[in-house]
């Protein structure tokens, strides 16, 4: 046991300096540096090759079109869905401005669903926006049929 006190007390040398005029070793990284000096270029300048896909702008565009064209339309079925009979009783010129509001509607919501995060909120205020234009509904009956529409608009996001 006297031995190993001996040792807990001995102070701690500092570390040695190599000598004036010796060479200091160098850094690993400096090592590395040298070793890749002797590669030929064509194995430095190797790049992970990732395949691309040549797709032409304007297909890409048209594709994109195609897809935006069959989500409005589907939009649009939803809004209309159920909406028949009270769609003809109202007279010529409030159908004409139902059907207009009915169109905004749809390509506001369609701007709604490109967006990664929808705010499902958004799209209930808008359907129950366009559903007031029908006269004599309930509020219950607007805020009812406004959350059904906008769940089913929902799933279409998901399926197309």
């Amino acid at each position: 046991m006297p031995a190993e006190n001996k040792l807990e007390q001995a102070p701690l040398a500092a570390p040695e300096k190599p000598p004036i005029g010796q060479q200091i070793e160098t850094a690993p990284e400096a090592i590395l540096e040298k070793k890749n000096e002797n590669i030929p270029a064509k194995k430095k300048e190797k790049k992970q090759e990732t395949p691309s896909v040549n797709v032409h702008p304007a297909a890409a565009s048209s594709l994109n079109d195609d897809y935006q064209r069959r989500r409005l339309a589907a939009i649009d079925d939803v809004l209309s869905e159920g909406l028949d009979q009270v769609f003809l009783k109202m007279d010529p010129q409030t159908q004409r401005r139902f059907k207009e509001e009915g169109e905004k509607t749809a390509s506001k919501i369609n701007l709604l669903l490109n967006k990664a995060k929808v705010g499902v909120s958004k799209i209930i205020v808008l359907i129950k926006r366009w559903l007031g234009l029908v006269p004599g509904a309930n509020k219950f009956f607007l805020e009812q049929e406004a959350k059904i529409k906008a769940d089913k608009i929902l799933k279409i996001k998901k399926s197309l």
